[in-house]
């Protein structure tokens, strides 16, 4: 047995005394000062606490707990034969030592000297989540060349909390964070506000992608889809040298590939507007020889003109290309229907009613996003309201709109002689809802017929901001991380800078990082507990008759994957060390906190070397479920055996781990894992592992959710889920430092 308790040594010149730690453990008497400081009046010894009239009496209460907690575990789980006065003294110090130098240390702390000669490449982080980007792009230098990252951004608190903690607080850097919808009409003003006047070079991001999935239901009019569209007007508003945009791989096939296409649409549709004159003056010219198709070539002219303006303009720009529609087709409407019809007819109501709704295009988008925003609150899908909503939503975009009128005007079968100036009116409204590229597109046969298309491409050239091919599939596990997730890139090229359309992979297919050199030096936890330091494994008692085939799994590597038997280091090894550059000599300890409360008071933060490795508490059937899907090596190969013995479950999938292999994508829900030895579900450390996040990296606030809660909250669970794996980051991030001009 052993005893653990505090006690008030003698005060110092302040009359403050330092609270020392006392074990007791047979005739072992071990004492460790904690590194706090109180008066005399403010301790309570008969319960060991510290009284509430000391002002920061809960956060010295918790290290206390927290300490006595460690000692206590360590002597439940560690070999007697290592209980050593040494040992034990080292363990408690370690973790005195760590917090006392996180609270010496300024929140904001200034890079080595060496790198004020070298170049910042400035960049963002949209739909920011834990911070995959971010940390990918922050370990990426080349050359004289590196990153300073300037902002990030996203939704939830949990991101901006974990954010705060490892960048601002941890590392020391000034990097700031916007937490609000970017759909919300300031978005833009308060994004802008804080990045100040920095030139941002780099902007990268995943807008959310669950209606994306494969995996997933495919939803139609899902709030998520939309934010694509307010990505792009970000990089419109910064112009940045590169943009970065991560998705699923099933954005490729969505809606038969026209997804895809709409993006790669709007992407080429972003023009530089210092060159845009040339364009307008080009199709002026046009105009002057075409005599027969004049009107649609000032309607391409008008359309085009929507692309130079503020949204003000916009609205009156619109305004006055649909009343000039309308008052042609006043003057047609006596020609094709007697008066009477012009008054009762169903078809001439939804041409005059059309043009009305075309002229509120602003008021219907803000209708169409509000009724978005309920129905995903609501949760409306896959039930009998979705189909009227949907219906209502299709019913008021302005491509509906425009059928609906091409239709009447076919019902009205008006005489042939009046069929072109119907046409033109169908293809002037046509135009009106075009994007950028679709104008390109249609003025093409003009240009041919006039014989410039030379001129035409070379206006062009100058005019796209931005140059992109086609996205590209990235596969994790090609860049050093020991997981199969396969993601969608699209990196657009600012016109001035080099196309990059490809990552090169840093491993090859026999290289690549396996499970269990990603986590084996993590397995020391049973179920339902924690551990906040490194344990030593002992293969050969953990694996015995196959240490060597165990061992044989493990390399050294440099920090991209590659593997370096002379100098480099395991990945497990990467882990421990960190795969930041220099400019972090600083950093604080790794460190936990709950709130922000917590966050912004240094003494209630929870420092320990090990963080975020805590087990599930599961039952004793639950345990023994696990243990036969894991001896079976596979849920469905398990499933008739579990029905045997009355272990059946309704759960859709376990994903047993192979040692020698890599994962397979890791998601948020860490139950849908089975580890390679141990019938238990990885912590959120070990998924982080996975992802290939440094161990000095900390998931902050709740571990887990449920339920409901699901929608709103971003546990560790799911950031570690949802997140840019950031050896990938890093690779695509190094990438754009050899390109970039």
């Amino acid at each position: 047995m052993i005893s653990v308790k505090f006690y008030l040594d003698k005060a110092d010149k302040n009359n403050r005394h330092p609270i020392h730690l006392v074990l007791h453990q047979k005739k072992t008497k071990i004492k460790v000062a904690t590194g706090e400081k109180i008066m005399k009046s403010d301790w309570d010894n008969a319960n060991q606490l510290v009284k509430d009239s000391e002002y920061s009496h809960k956060s010295i209460n918790k290290f206390l707990n927290f300490l006595k907690h460690e000692v206590e575990k360590y002597f439940e789980t560690e070999l007697h034969s290592n209980f050593t006065d040494k040992k034990i003294k080292e363990k408690i110090t370690s973790l005195v030592n760590s917090r006392r130098e996180n609270t010496d240390i300024n929140i904001v702390s200034e890079p080595p000297i060496e790198y004020e000669t070298k170049s910042k490449i400035t960049f963002v982080d949209l739909f920011a989540g834990a911070g995959g980007f971010s940390e990918g792009f922050l370990q990426a230098e080349y050359g004289n060349k590196y990153y300073d990252f300037r902002l990030a951004s996203d939704i939830n608190e949990n991101c901006e909390l974990t954010h705060l903690a490892r960048y601002n607080y941890q590392l020391g850097l000034d990097v700031e964070f916007l937490r609000q919808d970017i759909t919300e009409p300031d978005f833009l003003d308060n994004f802008l506000k804080k990045i100040g006047d920095t030139e941002i070079d780099i902007v990268c991001g995943g807008p959310p992608c669950q209606s994306f999935s494969l995996a997933g239901k495919r939803k139609k009019f899902d709030k998520k889809d939309d934010l694509f569209a307010h990505y792009l007007k970000v990089i419109r508003q910064l112009r940045p040298k590169y943009f970065v945009m991560e998705n699923v791989k099933g954005i490729l096939t969505k809606e038969q590939g026209k997804i895809k296409e709409m993006i790669l649409q709007d992407i080429r549709s972003m023009v530089d507007l210092k060159e845009f004159s040339q364009l307008l003056h080009f199709i002026a010219q046009l105009k002057k020889v075409e005599i027969e198709q004049s009107f649609i070539l000032e309607c391409y002219y008008l359309r085009l003109q929507f692309e130079k303006v503020t949204d003000k303009e916009l609205d009156n720009l619109k305004n006055s290309y649909i009343n000039s529609l309308e008052n042609k087709f006043r003057i047609l409407t006596p020609k094709i229907v007697d008066y009477k019809t012009s008054k009762t007819d169903k078809n001439i109501s939804t041409i005059r009613h059309g043009f009305n709704l075309l002229k509120r295009v602003k008021e219907l988008e803000y209708i169409r996003k509000k009724v978005i925003n309920e129905k995903a609150f609501s949760n409306v899908d896959n039930d009998f309201f979705s189909v009227d909503f949907d219906s209502f939503l299709t019913s008021i975009e302005p491509v509906t709109i425009i059928e609906k009128i091409h239709t009447a005007f076919n019902n009205l079968k008006p005489n042939a002689v009046f069929l072109n100036e119907v046409k033109q009116i169908i293809t002037a409204l046509e135009i009106f809802d075009y994007s950028f590229d679709e104008c390109v597109k249609g003025l093409n046969s003009f240009v041919v017929k006039a014989n410039k298309e030379k001129e035409f491409e070379t206006i062009l050239s100058k005019i796209r901001l931005y140059n992109i091919e086609q996205p590209f599939v990235a596969l994790a596990s090609n860049y050093g991380v020991p997981q199969n997730r396969e993601r969608v890139l699209f990196i657009g090229c600012r016109k001035d800078q080099k196309l990059i359309n490809d990552i090169p992979a840093t491993v090859e297919n026999s290289e690549k990082v396996n499970v269990f050199e990603a986590i084996y030096d993590l397995d020391f936890v049973g179920n339902d507990d924690e551990r906040f330091d490194y344990e030593k494994i002992d293969l050969k008692t953990q694996y015995n008759g196959s240490t060597q085939k165990m061992k044989a799994l493990i390399q050294k590597r440099n920090i991209d994957g590659k593997p370096n038997k002379n100098s480099g280091l395991s990945y497990s090894e990467w882990s421990k060390k960190g795969r930041l550059n220099g400019r972090f000599v600083n950093a604080k300890n790794p460190f936990y906190v709950r709130n922000f409360e917590e966050l912004q008071n240094a003494l209630s933060h929870l420092v320990a070397p090990l963080q975020n490795h805590k087990t599930s508490k599961q039952n004793e059937d639950v345990i023994k479920r696990l243990n036969v899907i894991l001896k079976s090596g596979n849920y469905e190969s398990a499933k008739s055996n579990l029905k045997e013995i009355g272990l059946e479950s309704d759960k859709r999938s376990y994903t047993v781990l192979k040692p020698e292999r890599q994962s397979s994508t890791i998601m948020t829900i860490a139950d849908d894992y089975i580890h390679y030895s141990n019938p238990r579900a990885l912590t959120v450390r070990e998924m982080a592992r996975l992802q290939s996040f440094d161990d000095s990296f900390v998931f902050q606030g709740k571990r887990s959710t449920g339920g409901n809660k699901r929608k709103f909250e971003v546990p560790q669970f799911t950031l570690v889920g949802n997140a840019v794996p950031p050896l990938m980051a890093r690779a695509i991030a190094l990438e754009i430092l050899k390109n970039i001009q």
